[in-house]
């Protein structure tokens, strides 16, 4: 993926050390509010996307690529750890796993998330990538804060039977059984829904039925999945105008 700028971002693969380095730093500060460096081991398999300010370089905002050549791959990926993902291993397209995505807490600007798209966008159509899928955090792990949204996701957003992803983690919210029963409010499930999630969800993507209680990342998360191919027309023209 070539560098780009929109908007006053410049969007770019980190290319050295320092870069993911800066990363790193990035992410500890958004995902644990204090300095220091997140590595978890997955760094070294993915392309690191940097957003940074043109204006003074800063670095405002990050994520991570991990390329699979089909679903045989998938028990490499960082989102294997927590999730029996058995079923997937027959998906015979390219797959890219996304992750860590971040924004520095004192970067105040939408733009961020709408040229990280463009960037995804870019490095989908470049490497003919057929899936994405990742981890779609809430922040905290009080499921209770959230239960019109995980209602939503309960009615509307479940994967589908053949990709159904299982129970691996020791501590899970099993929200499609627990809310069953609940209708959830629209408006309050879409402000409790996390920006990236809900991008994924307009674009066709699906969830598991349960939350992973991550109390080292103090997050809820959900495994999401996007069949590319399943992405509104719409939603594809808009994707690519942004992205070119």
């Amino acid at each position: 993926m070539k560098a780009f700028e929109k908007g006053g971002l410049r969007v770019r693969l980190a290319e050295s050390a320092a870069d993911v380095a800066g990363a790193q730093a990035l992410r500890h500060k958004a995902f644990f509010n204090r300095d220091g460096l997140d590595d978890d081991g997955f760094d070294g398999y993915c392309d690191q996307v940097l957003v940074e300010r043109v204006a003074d370089g800063a670095l405002v905002g990050c994520f991570r690529m991990m390329r699979f050549d089909g679903g045989h791959e998938i028990c490499r990926s960082y989102s294997a750890q927590f999730y029996e993902l058995s079923a997937l291993e027959s998906y015979a397209g390219p797959m890219v796993e996304m992750g860590r995505f971040c924004v520095d807490p004192e970067a105040f600007d939408a733009d961020i998330l709408r040229v990280s798209w463009a960037a995804m966008t870019r490095y989908v159509d470049e490497n003919n990538v057929e899936m994405l899928f990742g981890c779609s955090s809430f922040k905290g792990t009080d499921a209770d804060a959230y239960a019109d949204a995980f209602a939503m996701l309960k009615d509307r957003h479940l994967a589908p039977r053949r990709w159904w992803p299982q129970v691996k983690a020791p501590s899970v919210f099993r929200f499609a059984q627990a809310l069953r029963r609940r209708r959830p409010d629209t408006r309050r499930a879409m402000r409790a829904m996390p920006p990236l999630l809900r991008s994924y969800l307009l674009m066709g993507g699906w969830v598991s039925d349960h939350a992973v209680v991550d109390r080292q990342m103090n997050t809820l998360h959900v495994f999401t999945g996007l069949e590319v191919s399943a992405i509104p027309p719409a939603r594809k023209r808009l994707l690519r105008v942004a992205a070119a």
